[in-house]
């Protein structure tokens, strides 16, 4: 979506329950989502537009923060810097926040606070995929990300970008003691995106030692290694904290739904398993960038069922082309993936998971968690991009 540009006047915003009135100047009121990139694309859901419209509250809010004296140039560069790496994404994990807490509450109407709650929660977890992202994209030297450069290539931005990345990640508790300090779960809240930013950093060093410069040894490529990569790194943040935030709104003691999260975790195993194939046989207009596993050494699915697959005599190609930069080699990998009907594997994994993730969601006691549980599954299964 892109709002017009509106003059540098002071604005109001009253939502509509008259409990939170926001006055601020605004900067610029340019927002991109991937979604609303789409030629065409009708117009967006009730539930998108007031989450679209926390964001400028929440925005706002952190741009007028008074633990820190704002001059009028850092102002601006927070603010392009949010607008850039924040609200970009198709902002799934966001939205499910709202969604979750609405099955769970089995179809009563949620007030305007309970949206706007949701929604903040839902941005809290936006902003720390931002944080991830932005300084994943430096660590993996990319070029492009959600189809522009990443936020380090733009001009006069480099290595500011890891300041910027602390900046995300310190905004999450400004929104969290702002909104829930006077919760009975705020502590809850706190620990819980603590925990699931130490997990996925966790899971990032792991993806990262095992891909030294000068240390590339494709021998100690398994799927228990790739496994684990993926648990901490994509699988905790990307689909336990959107219905962990939720389960806590809805009143819910999270010790008691370890199932929960075991099922999710899974989801989140075959989602990353996606993205693994989808960065090789992906269509980049429609993922949003370039695929580089190969190029990158990657732990990725792809290169391990390969390995696992392949004859002496391919095992060897791949330790000669593996992990290089060269256009010859990354086909060379690309046309072996292919002699291995990798694409025929990965639709038998797709399969075989699905099935499996059903059964588990259709045997919780809960229906409205099974709602919950399905409607994750159903985002995901069988995507593009």
């Amino acid at each position: 979506m892109r709002l017009p540009y509106m003059s540098r006047r002071l604005i109001t915003i009253h939502l509509s329950n008259g409990r939170r009135t926001i006055n601020f100047l605004p900067l610029s009121f340019s927002i991109h989502t991937e979604e609303n990139k789409k030629p065409g694309k009708e117009k967006m859901s009730d539930t998108k537009s007031k989450f679209l419209e926390a964001y400028f509250v929440l925005k706002s809010e952190l741009l007028h923060d008074p633990a820190f004296e704002f001059t009028d140039d850092s102002r601006k560069w927070v603010e392009r810097m949010l607008d850039y790496n924040v609200p970009g994404g198709k902002l799934n994990r966001g939205l499910s926040v709202i969604d979750s807490y609405k099955l769970l509450k089995e179809g009563k109407e949620l007030t305007d606070d309970e949206i706007f709650l949701a929604s903040a929660l839902g941005w809290c977890i936006e902003w720390l995929q931002a944080y991830f992202l932005l300084l994943d994209d430096i660590m993996d030297n990319s070029h492009t990300r959600r189809g522009q450069p990443c936020w380090f290539r733009q001009p006069k931005i480099g290595m500011i970008a890891v300041n910027d990345g602390l900046i995300l990640r310190n905004h999450i508790p400004r929104v969290l003691k702002k909104h829930f300090g006077g919760k009975p779960y705020y502590v809850d809240l706190l620990d819980l995106f603590n925990e699931v930013e130490f997990q996925t950093a966790s899971g990032q060093m792991i993806d990262l030692i095992t891909t030294h410069e000068g240390e590339k040894d494709l021998s100690k490529y398994s799927l228990p290694l790739h496994h684990r990569i993926v648990q901490y790194k994509t699988a905790y943040y990307s689909f336990y904290l959107p219905v962990a935030c939720a389960l806590l709104m809805a009143g819910e003691n999270l010790d008691n739904h370890i199932e929960v999260k075991n099922i999710l975790i899974e989801m989140g195993t075959y989602f990353q398993v996606q993205d693994d194939y989808l960065d090789c046989f992906g269509d980049p207009e429609v993922i949003g960038k370039v695929g580089t596993d190969i190029e990158d050494f990657k732990c990725s699915w792809l290169v391990v069922k390969a390995l696992e697959l392949a004859s002496e005599e391919q095992k060897q190609l791949l330790h000669e082309n593996y992990g290089k930069a060269d256009p010859a080699s990354v086909a060379k990998v690309k046309e072996l993936y292919t002699s291995l009907d990798l694409q025929g594997v990965f639709a038998e994994y797709e399969r075989t998971s699905y099935e499996n993730i059903i059964k588990r969601i259709e045997a919780h006691s809960s229906k409205a968690v099974q709602a919950v549980l399905k409607s994750f599954l159903t985002k995901i299964y069988k995507r593009q991009k």
